[in-house]
């Protein structure tokens, strides 16, 4: 049997191979042989993986880092077929529809950019992403460097009520921009 990646000793936790396996085995299957396979694999697809927890399993930055290039990789077939059927001019403008559709929220005022978790409920702490969308806004009004991995590894300190972001609603924000990231380091 052929080990993926390397494994936590057995009193920690990582990822469960046997899900690990399966998925990679799937994704190899459905990148070999695109609109052969029984279903096909998107790039968020991959991004919103997710692997049960057992101890000895998988170490977890690893089987990460290898998700985030199996995502580029996915991004760069998809942006072939775009560009091969609709040229690169339309490619481009595409990316640039979907990043106007995150702009209006930068420019909400800091601490109202998302909505709120419920009264005592927790979430990222505001201030915290503000700071985060400060550096998406600059990348999008002067070309301040920012790339996918930044966003994929933003992390955010946990508060509550009026003082945090709904968790599930910065994360579908930033896996946008990531998409959006993707598409534009592939250009």
């Amino acid at each position: 049997m052929t080990v993926l990646f390397p494994k936590v000793n057995a009193l920690r936790l990582g990822y469960h191979p046997a899900q690990v396996e399966a998925f990679f085995d799937t994704a190899r299957s459905v990148y070999e042989r695109p609109g052969q396979a029984p279903t096909e694999l998107e790039p968020l697809d991959v991004r919103r993986t997710a692997f049960d927890l057992k101890h000895g399993g998988y170490e977890t930055t690893a089987v990460d880092a290898a998700l985030d290039r199996l995502e580029v990789a996915f991004v760069g077939r998809q942006r072939e077929a775009f560009v091969r059927r609709n040229g690169q001019d339309a490619w481009m403008q595409d990316l640039a529809q979907r990043a106007q559709t995150l702009y209006p929220r930068l420019r909400r005022p800091a601490g109202e950019r998302f909505a709120h978790p419920a009264r005592l409920g927790r979430g990222y702490r505001a201030s915290d992403v503000d700071e985060f969308l400060a550096r998406v806004t600059a990348f999008f009004d002067r070309g301040a460097p920012l790339t996918a991995d930044e966003v994929r590894a933003s992390t955010f300190r946990a508060a509550r009520g009026a003082r945090a972001y709904d968790e599930g609603t910065v994360d579908a924000f930033l896996a946008r921009m990531v998409d959006i990231l993707l598409g534009v380091s592939e250009g």
